[in-house]
Formats: structure tokens, sequence, C-alpha cells
């Protein structure tokens, strides 16, 4: 059964520059994984620094293996020393 995920993350003014690319490696090499079939990035009007990134996934198996591998810690590690804070993550069936 498909998945989603969701992922929040608060990015302080200054740091959008730097996060981007960052953003776009994990989803590059997202693609690439078994199960991946698509993502987005949203920011909050109302507050810029409100980030949520939605990815859709075959099954929560698929998600846990690219959420556990290594190559996606390394860049999940420099998302975080920049942002400064732990990123949260919620993983929805489709209701």
């Amino acid at each position: 059964m498909a998945i989603k995920v969701i992922v929040r993350r608060k990015v302080p003014k200054g740091k959008e520059a730097q996060l981007l690319p960052l953003l776009l490696e994990l989803r590059s090499k997202a693609i690439t994984q078994p199960g991946y079939i698509s993502g987005e990035t949203l920011i909050n009007v109302n507050d810029p620094e409100d980030y949520v990134v939605i990815g859709t996934w075959k099954a929560v198996d698929n998600w846990k293996a690219w959420e556990g591998s290594k190559e996606r810690g390394e860049i999940q590690s420099r998302i975080e020393a920049l942002l400064g804070e732990k990123t949260a993550y919620g993983i929805y069936f489709y209701g």
C-alpha cells in the first residue's frame, strides 16, 4: 500500500540558499530508490521558515530502506548540522 512521508523542517532566514542544494541532492538520489514515486517541497506562505517535504512511496519498507541508508544519512546529517535541529517525520497511509 502506498504511503506519504511528511518531513518538516524549520529553516532560519539566511540558510535557504545552503539548504536547497542539499534537498536537491536528497531528491536526486531518492528517485533512484526502489519504491519511490514522487516528492515535493512546500514553503509555508505565512511562515517562510516552515518547510514541508511530501514524499510518496509504494510501501513503508521502501521508505524505511531509504531512510536507513548510509547515503541518505550522510546528507541528512549535513541538513541537521546546517539547521541546528532534528528533522520531524510522519508516515501516513491513504485513508
